[in-house]
């Protein structure tokens, strides 16, 4: 929406330039080459950001200071603290990282950004970077043509350095030949005043391009050729610092609350940082004069000098900020809160399914997996309630026989119901969320793609089947007929000991222990099948049960059996680290029950 009310104005603006001067072109069309070249750069990363990137987020975020120096490593490798704001926005809405570690990403891009006004005014300025430019280009365009992602990832990376060299080298040239139309110096304006008009301008031109990283390299380029004054352009870069706070808030209206609270800290943060710059500016100014004579920066090396200034200011905003990272989070949490849109509140919906998951394959994908666990328990709930257990009960340390004992309610919930609220919407918001991630999804993510969705549906499967065995659970639970009563409590503590053993899995990271019980749940599916135990045939020949319980009872074991099966094959996918060893796991490597008790009373009694 922001875009296209700027757009005809931006038309408008670069049709007059052109007009009234052929030089702005060649400045326009830097800013154009700048900005694809970062583009080209942002494909380029993301080639390289599947597969361990949840692991390295929770290895380099599970500490404030650790958040903070990722932020500062992933901006200066990928030159665009505005990217990374939105990439943290796309963790955050999938569940990858907390809001406080969100936030300590975002101050460390800040401090990352000025790396790139140091490489420009130390590097870009000092040689002809063209020369550099047109061999990473022709490099860079054959590797995008091939066929590896890797090769296609490193080439769309080349061309990106390639575009942003030659886009620095446009913005240059054209500023040093428009003096000879338009002296932009002779528009400066001095003193407060003109800090308040130039920071404007900053924000300004930053909203526009979406990259304070290209305003910074703008400002730097006309600084070289004296085009605009020093005090004027310590000003526009803290324009440029606010201003790039308006790609986060873009970038959040697509997210759940927690990216929008991010975008707010955002916002506080670099509108905090800006006010403290102009507070202090003079103070700055003369810190910057005495850190360039120690370094051994010229006294009018101004691009460097704007450097050290950019520097100095994020640095003293983080600093300042970082005491007050938890009383910030509070603060948001409090203040942006997740809207009442929906008439009915009892109505469930998606958390992590969002726009700004989609950033990536790899935050599209564990957006997913969450939901899914999300799904499961809500279905979790329903299950035990059909089977007129408590759930915590079952997620309790509790005797099985006596979690059966004790009943939930002595009447039938309505499953449809809950199903309407609490399954039907969820699931048909993951099967679309699911056909969007696929269209940027490699060959390998839509085969583990494939089986999440085969996941969901068996959770929805199990929900079905618990429907269909819930009426004759009710029904025969206060018979007179013993020998059918004991056959359904047998049902319920089979399923409450998967239950039980699921949610192990689900909270626990010691692979032996997941491999046990998943072996465990596949060897006790087994026992559903009462036709081929013979239970059912010993029942009925010694005439225990009636027909009409048999083929009861016969049905109910069949939906107590697929209950097991979908439950066991959700689990392995959900529950299970793709790259694990026991994702892996087959038939092979179950062992029998007596084996498997022995083993989980050794463990029981610390023996293993």
């Amino acid at each position: 929406m922001l875009k296209q009310t700027f757009l005809p104005a931006i038309l408008l603006i670069l049709a007059y330039g052109f007009w009234i001067s052929p030089d702005f072109k060649e400045i326009a069309a830097g800013v154009a080459i700048f900005l694809f070249g970062m583009l080209s750069l942002e494909e380029g990363f993301k080639a390289f950001s599947g597969g361990t990137l949840e692991k390295i987020l929770q290895r380099s975020t599970d500490k404030l200071y650790k958040s903070i120096g990722f932020g500062i490593i992933a901006t200066t490798v990928m030159q665009s603290s505005s990217l990374v704001s939105v990439l943290t926005i796309s963790f955050l809405g999938a569940g990858l990282i907390g809001l406080a570690q969100g936030i300590g990403i975002v101050f460390g891009a800040n401090i990352g950004t000025t790396t790139g006004a140091w490489l420009v005014a130390g590097f870009g300025l000092k040689v002809k970077i063209s020369a550099y430019a047109m061999p990473m280009l022709v490099f860079g365009v054959i590797l995008i043509f091939q066929k590896a992602k890797s090769l296609k990832g490193i080439g769309y990376i080349l061309a990106g350095l390639g575009f942003l060299f030659l886009g620095i080298h446009y913005m240059k040239d054209g500023f040093e030949t428009f003096k000879d139309t338009i002296d932009l110096a002779s528009f400066a304006v001095v003193g407060l005043k003109g800090l308040f008009i130039f920071t404007g301008i900053g924000i300004f031109a930053t909203v526009v391009m979406q990259s304070s990283h290209a305003t910074l390299v703008l400002i730097i380029t006309a600084l070289s050729v004296g085009q605009i004054s020093y005090e004027n352009a310590l000003a526009l870069a803290i324009g440029a610092n606010v201003g790039t706070t308006i790609t986060a808030i873009i970038g959040a209206m697509s997210s759940n609350i927690v990216g929008k609270q991010l975008a707010g800290a955002h916002l506080i943060f670099n509108a905090v940082t800006g006010l403290i710059a102009i507070v202090l500016m003079q103070q700055i100014m003369y810190s910057v004069d005495f850190i360039s004579s120690v370094v051994g920066i010229a006294n009018d090396d101004y691009t460097l000098k704007l450097a050290v200034f950019h520097t100095i200011f994020n640095v003293i905003g983080v600093v300042v900020m970082v005491p007050f990272i938890n009383k910030l989070v509070v603060f948001l949490e409090a203040t942006l809160k997740e809207g009442d849109s929906k008439d009915d509140k009892s109505f469930d919906s998606a958390i992590y399914l969002n726009d700004s998951s989609l950033a990536l394959p790899s935050t599209a994908m564990a957006a997913l997996i969450r939901e899914t666990k999300h799904l499961y328990e809500n279905a979790f709930e329903i299950i035990t309630h059909g089977l007129n257990l408590k759930r915590s009960n079952i997620i309790s340390t509790m005797e099985l026989d006596d979690v059966v004992k004790e009943s939930y309610s002595p009447s039938a919930v309505d499953i449809d119901a809950f199903y309407i609220r609490k399954i039907k919407g969820i699931y048909g918001e993951i099967l679309d969320f699911s056909t969007r991630a696929q269209s940027q999804m490699s060959p390998e993510n839509i085969e583990v793609l494939y089986k999440v969705k085969l996941a969901n549906r068996d959770i929805v499967e199990a929900v079905k089947e618990t429907k269909h065995l819930q009426k004759n659970l009710v029904k025969y639970a206060t018979s007179e007929n013993e020998h059918i009563k004991d056959q359904y409590n047998m049902i319920r503590r089979d399923l409450a000991e998967l239950l039980r053993s699921i949610n192990v899995i689900e909270t626990t990271d010691e692979e032996d222990v997941i491999l046990l019980l998943l072996s465990k749940a596949k060897l006790h599916t087994k026992k559903h099948d009462i036709i081929a135990n013979g239970t059912l045939d010993r029942l009925i020949r010694h005439d225990l049960i009636t027909n009409e319980m048999a083929t009861s009872l016969m049905n109910d074991s069949t939906y107590a059996y697929n209950i097991s099966k979908n439950l066991v094959a959700m689990a392995e996918v959900i529950f299970i680290d793709s790259n694990s060893d026991i994702s892996n796991l087959n038939e092979e490597m179950l062992i029998n029950d007596d084996e498997m008790n022995e083993i989980l009373d050794k463990k029981e009694n610390g023996w293993v």
